[in-house]
Order: structure tokens, then sequence, then C-alpha cells
């Protein structure tokens, strides 16, 4: 018999700054998929700036850790992101994912204004 591993993959969101009118809405986990198979987990945003994007990995039993940012790179360990600003997505994706890619995905925001002090 051919047993096929299932891999657990959730997605859940996180939004950084109670900006006004912001949003970043992310496929609704959990994803079961088998191994070998290939990911996509949707992440659109709606901001009034111009934001930058992260992908947040946690393993389990282990803290969050940054694993894709929009801002520089677009490609780690096999995952990749590209932020699409015509169609407001940075959606995660991997070729074939493996047992060891079960996890926590986050997808969270934070727009680039920053406050001054002072003033």
């Amino acid at each position: 018999t051919n047993m096929l591993s299932s891999i657990s993959i959730l997605a859940i969101f996180l939004l950084f700054g109670g900006t006004n009118g912001d949003s970043v809405t992310q496929t609704e986990g959990p994803v079961t998929l088998s191994e070998g198979a290939p990911m996509i987990l949707n992440c659109t945003y709606q901001s009034s700036y111009a934001p930058s994007l992260f992908w947040y990995v946690q393993y389990l039993n282990k803290a969050p850790q940054l694993l894709l940012k929009s801002s520089t790179e677009t490609e780690n360990e096999g995952f990749q992101a590209n932020l699409v600003k015509s169609e407001n997505s940075f959606h995660l994706q991997k070729r074939s994912v493996q047992i060891s890619d079960s996890a926590l995905y986050y997808c969270a925001m934070t727009d680039t204004v920053r406050r001054t002090a002072g003033g």
C-alpha cells in the first residue's frame, strides 16, 4: 500500500499597527497537504500607505521567526513570496512541501509611514 504522509499547515494572520482602514487577509487554516505537493497560502492586504509585508513561520514549541519580507528577499529555504502591488497580494508559495514544513504561518503587514518624535 502507498501511504501518503499528510502535512498539516495552519495559516492565521497578524496585523501590525492599528492603522485606519488597513487590513491583511490570508488563507484560513488549517490547510492539509500531501508530502511533495505544492503549497500556496494567500495573503491580500488593504492599505492607504505603502506597506511592508512579512511572512512568519512558527514551528511546534518554538517562537515565530521571520521567513520572508517584501522589501528584501523573495525566496528563503524554498519558500517564495512576491509583493504584487497591482493585486495587493503577497502570497506564500513552495513548490514541494515536506513533513518539516508543518507549522503556523503568519502574514503580517506594517505601513512604512513612521511617526516622528516631538513636534
